[in-house]
């Protein structure tokens, strides 16, 4: 009997998708054989497939969904990029799928998964508490290494690390710092909630960017009102040994309703005197909109500049040295240069 001919599709995302990844060894185990695309379009060379699999992270890749769903019309296709007409791995495999297969990108060489699902909060721009539930622990570091000779280093794609129980979180950063491991909490850290002994465990493990060079930690601050305790946070964590400058901090923009250019740039800059390094994540829908000036300069209004743009102005700032209400974004050699001293290694 001829085996099954399986198309696996990542539609977005910059590390290989863990369910494609567990679908990938679920149809290698039945023996069938696998084709990886990242592209939506039948290639000119491709064979007829028994079964086309797609998945998408991001909301902007809808139209990348529509055009693997044109190719192939009988596409099952995954992930978060919608809230309605969700298909698991588990509904496709008639059970828990734990083994990854890391062919789906074979020139990718840490390890990824999770040691706990779930999440506390209730936030109302994320899913993960109506997908997932409350936090529980779901795996060990030794469970997601890949063992040797892969190098040490662990992406951990918890969305609440410290969401179970103390002696769960404790012994996951144990076997990070005793299996000498380098550890990369791709998904963020909540500051808000950080206590003194977070902060000092935290600084005990080697915290590393997704590239696993620079000394990183991720985290987030959406919400103006949400100030105190962000920088109570920070400040835990300095106590500890973890310094402003290590951190990267996710700052959502064009979610609260009548949020001004005032309110976007006083957050900004708050982090930038503080050593920390600001990233912008614009709601997707509004990428091309503007905001009331509020108090900012009124250059920004004449300019007429949106929030992708400030986005895009916003990584470069600390070597460009422009102020965002003198950015203009049709600058010959803006789009050339590099992102700067944001993505630099702290000294």
């Amino acid at each position: 009997m001829r085996t099954a001919r399986v198309r696996i599709t990542q539609l977005d995302g910059k590390l290989p998708n863990l369910a494609l990844m567990r679908l990938a060894a679920f149809h290698r185990e039945r023996g069938d054989e696998l084709w990886f695309s990242r592209s939506p379009y039948r290639g000119l060379d491709e064979p007829d497939y028994d079964r086309v699999y797609g998945s998408a992270i991001f909301d902007f890749s809808a139209e990348r969904v529509a055009k693997l769903r044109s190719s192939y019309p009988e596409a099952i296709v995954g992930g978060t990029w919608t809230k309605s007409d969700r298909v698991t791995v588990e509904q496709i495999t008639g059970g828990p799928q734990d083994e990854c297969d890391y062919g789906i990108d074979p020139s990718f060489t840490a390890s990824l998964g999770f040691t706990q699902r779930g999440c506390r909060f209730n936030c109302a721009f994320c899913d993960v508490p109506a997908k997932e539930g409350k936090p529980r622990a779901a795996g060990t570091i030794a469970q997601i290494w890949r063992g040797d000779p892969w190098p040490r280093h662990i992406h951990l794609l918890d969305n609440d690390f410290f969401g179970v129980p103390k002696p769960a979180w404790k012994a996951r950063l144990a076997e990070v710092r005793e299996g000498g491991f380098k550890v990369c909490f791709n998904q963020g850290i909540n500051v808000r909630v950080i206590t003194d002994e977070i902060a000092a465990e935290l600084a005990t493990v080697d915290y590393r960017d997704d590239s696993f060079k620079t000394k990183r930690l991720y985290t987030a601050w959406d919400s103006l009102g949400d100030e105190e305790l962000f920088f109570k946070g920070v400040d835990r964590l300095e106590r500890g040994g973890v310094r402003p400058a290590h951190l990267l901090v996710y700052m959502l923009v064009g979610f609260a309703p009548g949020e001004t250019w005032e309110q976007v740039l006083y957050r900004f800059h708050r982090m930038q005197d503080r050593g920390i390094r600001p990233y912008p994540m614009p709601i997707i829908a509004r990428r091309a909109d503007t905001l009331p000036l509020g108090n900012a300069h009124p250059a920004i209004e004449r300019r007429r500049l949106t929030i992708a743009q400030f986005q895009r102005w916003a990584v470069r700032p600390a070597k460009i040295g422009v102020p965002f209400h003198e950015y203009d974004p049709n600058a010959k050699g803006w789009a050339d240069r590099d992102q700067g001293s944001l993505f630099e290694a702290a000294p």
